[in-house]
């Protein structure tokens, strides 16, 4: 009895499979995506409006045979939901478990009464202003504390919000929850092409890890528009400024770092404006801020943040991307007074002096001053010139402050070419504490 060809059958099978998964491919194949919506609530008539969308094309280019892929995806990146945790978190310690709100900021709900027009009145009846005052009413109060938020989105029990803390947690409850509902809809979704955001997930991570390191190098970093339309709004460059420490004054804790090959020690500052820098007249730090030294590729030893240190590492200012090692800390306040010799200053050493109102998580938290164009820098300068007891207590000598006076250096428009005085003086600002008056000053000039 002859014995069946299998060679050839094996062969034959493959070719029909290969003819089936070629006549596919020839095919012509449908894909449309939907923006995955923010993983801090659930999905609203809104969200099913523009699913509708999606659908419809989905079922009707199904109906033409074609492929059709319609995935999904939930979108948990960004410092929404982290915000909403840490603020849970501050609830329960400010307010106790479950949180007991102070009753002065409840909603009063008998002030809120609705008032039924009589029918001789209905006619009269404004709709507009009637329903702008409940819309304000409904943004009022009630969600005055993230826990009151987590309860208006449907989340009743305490236990259960308390586990919001977990940023964590947030990904794992509103996706499952906007999972069934869409499948209640009966939506066309691909759930097998399925993801979530962040590092949680490996492999969306190395897809946006790829584009940081890569489309950089390659001259196109990452943007917050599509390219060929643009938009307004451009990615902010800061020029790092570097304020170089007097040989004579390096800080103790530095000592053992400096070798033959280090090229100096600096208080690395960021700005916005280089063109300014002929201005300086000196430098500030937040006195109970924490500094970092660190060693660049270039071996310059930087003084800034912890933050800002991790972002120039980033940045290839390291010799291992993402990396530096600390050399010495310091509290703002033991660098006050430092000598300091800035790039392009008319003044040959300018000093380190307390600004209040530098944040940590804002550049590299040092900053070099322009009295003459910025307002914040003037009435700061002005400030520490009048105030004796606040260089006494950080060991400010005189002769670090009163020489020092705006240079001219830009002619603006109708305030001439010392800005900052000029608005500030029309302006009547006279402290660093007048916050509003300095930020409008800002925004003028």
């Amino acid at each position: 009895m002859a014995m069946p060809n299998t060679t050839t059958a094996t062969t034959t099978t493959i070719e029909q499979d290969l003819t089936v998964a070629v006549n596919i491919i020839l095919q012509i194949h449908f894909v449309v995506t939907f923006p995955y919506p923010y993983m801090n609530d659930r999905l609203h008539l809104g969200h099913a409006f523009s699913l509708s969308k999606c659908e419809f094309a989905v079922g009707y280019q199904r109906l033409r045979g074609k492929h059709c892929l319609f995935p999904f995806g939930f979108h948990c990146t960004g410092m929404s939901i982290r915000v909403a945790a840490d603020k849970l978190k501050y609830e329960i310690e400010e307010f106790g478990f479950p949180p007991q709100f102070p009753m002065d900021v409840k909603k009063d709900v008998e002030k809120e009464k609705v008032v039924t027009p009589s029918e001789d009145e209905s006619s009269k009846i404004d709709t507009k202003s009637y329903s702008k005052k409940s819309k304000a009413t409904a943004k009022s109060d009630d969600e005055k504390y993230q826990w009151e938020i987590m309860r208006n989105l449907g989340i009743e029990n305490d236990d259960e919000i308390r586990q919001f803390i977990d940023p964590q947690y947030w990904f794992s409850y509103f996706p499952n929850h906007i999972k069934r509902n869409l499948e209640m809809m009966g939506l066309k979704i691909d759930w097998r092409r399925s993801f979530i955001t962040t590092d949680a997930n490996p492999f969306y991570d190395s897809f946006i890890r790829w584009q940081f390191h890569h489309l950089k190098q390659n001259n196109r970093p990452c943007m917050d528009h599509d390219r060929s339309s643009g938009k307004g709004v451009l990615p902010q460059e800061y020029t790092l400024i570097k304020l170089r420490i007097d040989d004579n004054h390096i800080p103790t804790k530095l000592k053992p770092y400096v070798t033959s090959s280090t090229t100096g020690i600096y208080l690395a500052a960021a700005t916005l404006r280089p063109e300014t820098m002929y201005g300086q007249t000196n430098c500030w730090v937040h006195p109970n801020i924490r500094y970092i030294a660190f060693e660049t590729r270039l071996h310059d030893i930087l003084i800034c943040t912890q933050r800002a240190a991790l972002n120039m590492a980033y940045q290839e200012f390291t010799n291992i991307h993402g990396q530096y090692t600390i050399l010495a800390e310091f509290l703002g306040s033991e660098l006050f007074g430092l000598p300091l010799h800035a790039p392009l200053s008319q003044y040959q050493t300018v000093y380190v002096l307390p600004m209040m109102t530098i944040k940590e998580d804002n550049g590299t938290g040092v900053v070099t001053s322009v009295p003459s164009d910025s307002p914040d820098d003037f009435i700061t300068l002005t400030d520490i010139k009048n105030k004796s007891n606040l260089c006494e207590e950080y060991g400010i000598k005189e002769s670090m402050v009163l020489p020092y006076v705006p240079v001219p250096i830009i002619e603006l428009q109708p305030y001439g070419r010392l800005s900052a005085p000029t608005i500030s003086d029309q302006m009547n600002i006279y402290s660093q504490n007048d916050h509003d008056k300095l930020l409008e000053a800002k925004q003028q000039i």
